[in-house]
């Protein structure tokens, strides 16, 4: 008797006691015992000073990197095989925009590399692009395109598989505040449409306020979780939410928690 299809793990995203030790002549411990866990639709940005391992601890979630210790579990599943089930992500700091390839067939790369597995894509990448106000860029290079644009570029081709987890690290750094404000607010009217797991990493307080449920404060030399920091905003959250008490008081407290971790 068939037992039927498995009933979908809500558990999350969850990481157990992760450490990664970059080795060499000068070895680095970038991250140790880091524990975390981040309930299916919950938008969690990690911040923390240069050098405390968010980059590092996004490759671990994205299959990218294995941790020395610990495991990462993601919705039920590890992270390499979330990453070969296309159930990730992932918009690195450089963006990785084939020069060569047009807007469009950046966002294909994707569904080229994976091939024709049974699995038809979710989503039609022109369609993406167009929901990102990219129809008449299209067939344009990114040599081609704006800032702001070839950002929407690499968060469309990390769209192109409906991924149940997107990791994005600093994908705002480059752009000029105005830039990153519409972009910030683009975001926020996708995931809030969609409700993906979502892990951001920044370096910019107000910009970890804005977007999320919760806001990780990363301590350094290793890398580890100071501190949580609960965002209780209302949603759907407008471009004036700066200007309030409850945004302002969050921010205090992140930046307190900073402080803690750089010392006086």
């Amino acid at each position: 008797m068939s037992a039927g299809p498995a009933e979908p793990d809500n558990r999350g995203l969850v990481v157990s006691g992760v450490s990664k030790r970059f080795r060499g002549p000068q070895p680095v411990d970038a991250l140790r015992a880091v524990d975390l866990h981040i309930p299916r639709g919950q938008f969690v940005t990690i911040i923390g000073p240069s050098g405390c391992g968010k980059s590092t601890l996004l490759r671990i979630l994205a299959g990218l990197d294995d941790p020395d210790e610990g495991d990462v579990s993601i919705f039920g599943e590890s992270a390499d095989h979330a990453r070969r089930a296309r159930h990730i992500g992932y918009v690195p700091q450089g963006l990785a925009l084939l020069p060569w390839r047009t807007a469009l067939d950046n966002v294909r790369l994707p569904l080229e590399l994976t091939g024709s597995d049974g699995a038809a894509p979710a989503r039609d990448p022109v369609e993406i692009l167009r929901a990102f106000g990219l129809g008449d860029a299209l067939h344009r290079k990114p040599a081609e395109l704006s800032g702001g644009m070839r950002q929407r570029v690499a968060i469309a081709r990390a769209f192109v598989h409906e991924p149940a987890l997107l990791l994005m690290d600093e994908p705002y750094s480059a752009l000029d505040e105005l830039t990153s404000e519409v972009l910030r607010h683009e975001l926020l009217t996708l995931w809030q449409a969609n409700r993906t797991t979502v892990v951001f990493v920044t370096h910019s307080v107000t910009e970890a306020v804005l977007l999320s449920d919760q806001v990780v404060v990363m301590g350094q030399h290793p890398g580890t979780v100071a501190s949580i920091v609960d965002v209780v905003l209302e949603r759907p959250r407008g471009d004036l939410l700066e200007l309030t008490d409850g945004f302002h008081d969050v921010d205090r407290r992140v930046r307190l928690a900073l402080r803690d971790v750089l010392g006086p």
